[in-house]
């Protein structure tokens, strides 16, 4: 386990390496967000951003009677570049009818009873738009996490999840959520890490930093 001041001093250093750290996707309300983390499920926020510009309105903010409006096979061919679009399209078009009387919602229990949207992307949802306190552990938060020390949890990302909320403050996690993740983009790649670029390369534990 990582002592106080090294857990302090990751934070603090993390916070000064991304200042800027925002959400990667891009979106105009919830319901956009919400399509979009779907799609991310295995594919780059860039390319998933370059798909809803084709699939989401121009000029206004997409609802579920637009999605319901294009209908099912041109949805699937316009998604179809960010990879499992058959299962992607099942999920997209069962929120478009779950949401089509309804604003997405807030609660996590009651996001999570949505067609294809599980506790990670719930969380997203919660984090970036609602501004209530989550911190999501997508590949590249629980990469980082479990490498640089802050949990050991192997391959259990809900583990990951709990693990890390116990030791940060509920008032980090948004943030950590985003700086983990451009750290995990940036630096910490799971393949190749930019150790001598590493802004917490003394505190992190990983026995491997010395050969990058």
């Amino acid at each position: 386990m990582l002592k106080t001041n090294e857990l302090s001093a990751i934070l603090t250093k993390l916070r000064k390496a991304y200042p800027h750290s925002s959400p990667p996707l891009n979106h105009r309300n919830a319901f956009e967000l919400l399509i979009s983390v779907i799609l991310s499920a295995q594919c780059t926020d860039e390319r998933v951003n370059q798909v809803t510009k084709t699939l989401f309105p121009e000029k206004t903010a997409c609802t579920p009677e637009h999605i319901l409006k294009l209908g099912e096979k041109r949805v699937k061919e316009i998604i179809h570049p960010t990879g499992y679009f058959n299962s992607k399209t099942k999920s997209v078009m069962g929120v478009a009818k779950a949401l089509k009387y309804h604003e997405v919602p807030s609660n996590l229990e009651e996001l999570t009873a949505l067609p294809g949207v599980g506790r990670k992307t719930a969380q997203v949802v919660q984090a970036q738009w609602f501004h209530i306190p989550a911190l999501p552990v997508d590949t590249h938060v629980h990469r980082v996490a479990n490498r640089i020390g802050l949990v050991q949890t192997d391959q259990n990302r809900d583990k990951t999840e709990r693990e890390l909320k116990k030791i940060i403050p509920e008032n980090k996690w948004i943030k950590l959520h985003f700086e983990l993740i451009y750290h995990g983009r940036t630096i910490c790649t799971a393949r190749s890490p930019k150790c001598s670029s590493c802004p917490i390369f003394k505190e992190c534990r990983w026995p491997k930093k010395t050969t990058f």
